[in-house]
């Protein structure tokens, strides 16, 4: 069946107001996709993406500034914050199975990539890896199902062997800055270094608090030989 044939028997409706969804193969009607907090590209810090409000331009903030602090990825951007109606939606999406948001979110991130990246140079798009534990307990990888469709509309491969976890780390929730770059620290190995040597190689992932797993993963992916590491996420918290 056709996505609007499916419309007509089952109408979608919002996932924020519950009212009928207005546009075509997606669950925010348009008057809630107005007030979705959505990161403005610019005036963001040109590494981990950051916005000021009311800067314009890019700067590097004072995170990124430092050495000891510095993101090991090249650049970072995020679609939307995480707050409100948005944060609802990706937790959803995230722990509660809700993948009917995936045509969504891919919009906002394909906007953010084509906003914040040079699509064109990109080699191959990651999903970020998931313990096996959290496979077992959720039974998925939501950054799968965004980097699957993110590297199709942009045309470009999804190579979702390139990383793997290593270890069990604590949960990032409720940690510190400092804790978390700390418990961070060899989450990730290259199970095939040989496809991320010499690539420019954009890693999507859900949401950013600080930064220090997508850092991690950089620095995999950088100890293999990777060019460049980019990273995306659909949310970026605002405590970050």
């Amino acid at each position: 069946m056709t996505g609007g044939i499916l419309d007509a028997i089952w109408p979608r409706s919002c996932e924020v107001c519950g009212r009928p969804a207005d546009r075509p193969g997606r669950h925010v009607c348009s008057e809630c996709l107005n007030r979705i907090p959505f990161v403005p590209q610019d005036g963001c810090c040109d590494v981990c993406g950051r916005a000021v409000e009311g800067f314009e331009g890019e700067y590097l903030c004072e995170d990124c500034s430092k050495g000891a602090t510095r993101p090991m990825f090249d650049r970072a951007g995020s679609a939307v914050r995480y707050e409100g109606e948005a944060r609802e939606m990706v937790n959803r999406y995230k722990s509660h199975q809700a993948l009917w948001l995936k045509d969504d979110f891919c919009d906002w991130l394909e906007a953010a990539a084509r906003s914040r990246f040079d699509v064109a140079a990109i080699d191959a798009v990651l999903p970020m890896p998931v313990t096996l534990w959290h496979r077992i307990d959720r039974g998925y990888n939501q950054s799968v199902y965004l980097a699957r469709d993110l590297a199709r509309r942009i045309d470009r491969r999804c190579d979702e062997g390139i990383l793997r976890r290593v270890g069990r780390p604590r949960r990032q929730a409720g940690l510190t800055e400092e804790e978390r770059r700390e418990n961070a620290k060899g989450t990730f190995a290259a199970r095939h270094p040989e496809r991320a040597r010499g690539r420019t190689l954009l890693v999507i992932d859900d949401i950013m608090t600080t930064g220090a797993t997508l850092s991690d993963c950089a620095r995999a992916l950088k100890e293999s030989g990777a060019w460049r590491v980019w990273c995306l996420t659909v949310a970026r918290s605002v405590r970050s």
